[in-house]
């Protein structure tokens, strides 16, 4: 089929890409002149694993085309994919105004049928939305659909050829047909496609999420509990995931959630909520918890050393999680902001995100080219993305280059033996702290 996607950021792109891959011509619509030109010369704007050889392989093969002209794109197109931000107001709603103001040129484009699927995440109602604004350009006929993605950044193509499943919502049998036969690939081998209304659609995503976040922080809680009573949260973590009903996925204890969707989606459920006069106490709960966690590691740091003004701290990690350059909601930034404050220097080491935290802070902090320069001359070490790299480090090198040998971990990526072994003071997250010797 000829498929137009508008929009080309992590979203739009990765699903570009992957329908490009089931053999469809895809037609990637952006607003950015030079970020458009890049892609057209195999230039991949974001960073998510195996993602750039799919990309230029569709490329070279024919099938995967990129412009700035959303008239252009129409034209050759039956199914027009909208993957634009809806970033969230001051009050946490989305904002749909990328979405509407897409959907009016649209309505203004029509020449014939077409289906416009919402790939965004988007509250409930924004497909009768998406359909008045169209509607009041056009009298050609169409039809507005609901397909929520469920990608995870860093497995985002891994999630997007291997779905657990593909939700679409629609009232249409025309429609249902076309979806159904785009997705065929996947339904062939025995994914499930479900189909129900757009508002069940939409609400869908956000529930997902949002459960997933409570999950998360959840565990949180029962680390920080773990902590009060001597308890080992690697063991409770053991115990609870081996209830079928449970699942050992998304409890891993750490420094809080971040990222492009749980953060926004959360917010974005809780003023939906309001809205309607609904209080989504839950989420509420979720989000105040989330915040202290984010930063909880920076008051047993103040603690250990008393005064931080002048004290030097080596950081690894500075994306939100790894095998992602996104720094969106990252736990990292909400770390420095506070140590800074507090008056202390800090050197931060992440290979990947780098780039982007610079375009934030500038020279606010120092960066170094790998993870044991960043530990030089050191009063400790904090560390708050799991990058792999981080998980088998020499532990002598880490000693020689620390002034003190105090670890900070906010991921848990060391078993307790190891820093005990080593002499290193070692303080996690729900587990016993380790005490220097």
């Amino acid at each position: 089929m000829n498929i137009t996607i508008v929009g080309t950021g992590y979203v739009g792109l990765v699903t570009g890409t992957t329908l490009a891959e089931l053999g469809n011509s895809v037609y990637c619509v952006d607003i950015d002149e030079n970020k458009v030109e890049g892609m057209k010369n195999g230039i991949v704007p974001i960073y998510e694993p195996g993602l750039e050889e799919m990309f230029l392989r569709n490329i070279q093969a024919g099938r995967l085309f990129f412009t700035t002209s959303l008239e252009e794109a129409l034209s050759k197109s039956d199914v027009i994919y909208l993957a634009l931000p809806t970033p969230p107001g001051e009050d946490g709603s989305a904002d749909l105004s990328y979405v509407l103001g897409v959907a009016n040129e649209i309505g203004s484009l029509l020449t014939h049928y077409k289906v416009i699927v919402n790939k965004s995440t988007v509250p409930v109602g924004t497909a009768d939305r998406v359909r008045e604004v169209i509607s009041a350009k056009t009298d050609i006929p169409f039809d507005v659909v609901s397909n929520p993605e469920f990608l995870r950044e860093g497995f985002a193509v891994e999630d997007s050829m291997n779905p657990a499943r593909v939700v679409v919502g629609t009232n249409s049998e025309k429609a249902r047909t076309i979806m159904a036969k785009i997705y065929q690939p996947f339904t062939n081998t025995g994914v499930p496609i479900i189909f129900m209304d757009e508002k069940s659609s939409e609400l869908t995503k956000y529930a997902a999420n949002s459960f997933l976040a409570v999950k998360i922080t959840f565990m949180n809680e029962i680390a920080n509990y773990c902590e009060k009573v001597g308890a080992d949260v690697d063991m409770v973590r053991l115990g609870m995931g081996s209830d079928d009903r449970i699942g050992h996925r998304f409890l891993f204890p750490g420094i809080g959630y971040g990222g492009s969707c749980f953060p926004k989606d959360v917010k974005a459920l809780i003023n939906s909520g309001k809205q309607e006069d609904f209080d989504f106490r839950i989420l509420q709960a979720t989000e105040h918890v989330n915040t202290e966690q984010k930063v909880i590691l920076t008051h047993d740091i103040e603690k250990h050393f008393g005064s931080l003004q002048g004290r030097k701290i080596a950081l690894w990690g500075l994306a939100f999680k790894a095998n992602t350059d996104d720094i969106r909601e990252a736990s990292s930034l909400d770390n420095i902001k506070i140590l800074l404050e507090k008056g202390a220097e800090i050197t931060a080491y992440d290979s990947i995100a780098e780039e982007n935290v610079r375009k934030v802070l500038g020279d606010q902090i120092s960066y170094a080219p790998d993870m044991y320069t960043a530990l030089e001359d050191a009063d400790c070490l904090l560390i708050a993305t799991e990058w792999p790299e981080f998980k088998n480090p020499n532990f002598s090198l880490m000693a020689e280059k620390l002034k003190h040998k105090v670890i900070f971990d906010g991921r848990n990526m060391f078993p307790l033996e190891r820093a005990e072994q080593h002499g290193f003071h070692y303080k996690s997250i729900g587990r016993r702290t380790v005490l220097a010797r």
